[in-house]
């Protein structure tokens, strides 16, 4: 394994036809999110999001906030909305252009706190972290794109345009920030006009893209509104996302949930293309459990249906998706919770058929980072990924010609086909890594910790050039000094 060069990029690949909903089987899910924004509507904080949905014909109530949209009012203005488009990279050989069986992958975000590597002890995330983790996710082959997977959390309220400054000095990937609020959006696109060398060019290949948190139940919040929609204006791919919880801030049976978040991503999309018609836009609905008896967030419960669901009907509103593919309740890393709730999430990312994907690298809830978590989730999501590619059947393949050779009763070791495939036939992950004694397999956590080490010591990102460093650095600190004003 080398660690000095970057992995190449694995994204999710099929061969197979997926297995999904009739449209007819679909179809009640669309119609119940279409009543229930022409009938109960959504909330919306912003007043300049006001104006557009009023001047576009929209029912507006001022007082109340309340936007009501009409089917007619969705489907026009959905209408421009690009189906697809290409997430572009530092690297124009990292880019990440939307095709059919194709889905790419990047961790989980945001979490909050990290293992410190040296003394082993837990505390508060920090922008040097989230440089480290940057560090592995450029390296890596699974992570096909950039999210902040902690917090820059020693920098106060402008630590978002910190991650993405350090997103975009660490790795050549696509980022995709979770910049909220206008004032940091507006912060956030000089630093990516910046890095492209202008702004035509950074409206030609945006190099970043942004996860925006609409509210449930369906409220489409001031500051991430603000934000979406300087976004939208500077060409810079906006994603939705919606996390409506059964029982707490959504009804608490699925298709409820699903219909409550979809809304929210509607109503936020149509608002993007009647203010920038033809602006790119992503939908995500990642619905979540709470535990009745605690209140806390259950990922992984026992009774998870048609979670492909959830994509198609992001789809069915000709929107491209990100779905959530990973992800542990584990309070730690490398024990039985975090590996078997990693391995679903990954997996049954497998069969969603979404553009984008999202999980892995962080434990309790999302929020706890532990480095080798990364590598961990890297090995899972390598068993997984070609389990719907097909298999080469050729003449070499077959071997019957060897098969005649050996006979019934032989053996094949001492066969040249076997020679020369044999070396190929086990690929080795984590846990199968040879004892010093040779006579068993090595803890695949202590690998994923060494392996950690060798990375970070070994390869080297390329970076941004000085000049254009202290530049950033320039931008976040004007950002840093308007916010303390």
């Amino acid at each position: 394994m080398d660690t000095s060069r970057r992995q190449h990029l694995i994204p999710y690949k099929r061969d197979f036809a997926l297995p999904q909903h009739d449209p007819e089987q679909l179809q009640p899910l669309v119609d119940a999110v279409l009543k229930l924004l022409e009938r109960t509507g959504v909330r919306c904080d912003a007043p300049a999001a006001l104006d557009v949905f009023a001047e576009a014909g929209a029912a507006v109530d001022r007082d109340t906030r309340q936007v009501r949209l009409s089917a007619e009012l969705i489907q026009v203005a959905l209408g421009t909305a690009p189906r697809t488009f290409t997430l572009c990279a530092r690297d124009p050989q990292l880019d990440l252009p939307f095709e059919p069986g194709i889905s790419y992958m990047t961790t989980d975000g945001c979490g909050t706190e990290v293992i410190d590597r040296a003394t082993g002890q837990r505390r508060p995330s920090t922008k040097d972290d989230l440089a480290e983790l940057t560090h592995l996710q450029d390296y890596l082959g699974s992570v096909q794109f950039w999210s902040p997977t902690v917090g820059a959390g020693d920098r106060g309220e402008t630590a978002q345009v910190h991650e993405v400054e350090v997103g975009l000095d660490w790795t050549e990937k696509h980022l995709m920030g979770m910049v909220q609020g206008g004032r940091l959006a507006r912060a956030t696109v000089e630093i990516a006009r910046a890095v492209a060398r202008g702004t035509e060019e950074q409206r030609r290949r945006p190099l970043k893209s942004d996860h925006i948190g609409t509210g449930t139940p369906p409220v489409l919040d001031r500051d991430a509104t603000e934000g979406a929609l300087v976004f939208a204006e500077a060409g810079v791919p906006v994603c939705f996302v919606t996390m409506p919880t059964l029982g707490t801030t959504a009804p608490a049976t699925h298709a409820g949930a699903w219909a409550v978040g979809a809304a929210e991503i509607v109503a936020s999309a149509v608002l993007l293309q009647l203010a920038h018609p033809g602006c790119p836009v992503l939908g995500s609905l990642m619905q979540s459990s709470a535990d009745p008896r605690t209140g806390g967030t259950v990922t992984w419960p026992l009774h998870l249906r048609a979670r492909s669901a959830r994509v198609e009907l992001v789809h069915a509103f000709g929107l491209p998706t990100l779905a959530g593919a990973g992800g542990t309740d584990a309070s730690t890393a490398g024990g039985w919770q975090d590996g078997s709730e990693t391995a679903l999430g990954l997996f049954s990312g497998l069969f969603e058929n979404a553009e984008l994907l999202t999980g892995g690298g962080l434990v309790n809830v999302y929020q706890l980072s532990a480095l080798e978590s990364l590598l961990l989730g890297d090995d899972i999501y390598r068993h997984v990924c070609d389990l719907l590619r097909d298999e080469e059947v050729t003449d070499e393949t077959l071997a019957l010609e060897t098969v005649e050779e050996v006979g019934p009763g032989g053996h094949y070791l001492g066969a040249r086909h076997t020679r020369t495939n044999m070396r190929h036939a086990v690929i080795r992950g984590l846990a199968h890594q040879p004892s010093e004694s040779g006579l068993g397999y090595r803890d695949p956590v202590v690998v994923a910790r060494e392996r950690t080490d060798e990375i970070l010591a070994k390869y080297e990102p390329r970076r941004l050039p000085e000049d254009l460093r202290g530049e950033l650095a320039r931008i976040v600190a004007a950002a840093d000094a308007e916010v303390a004003r």
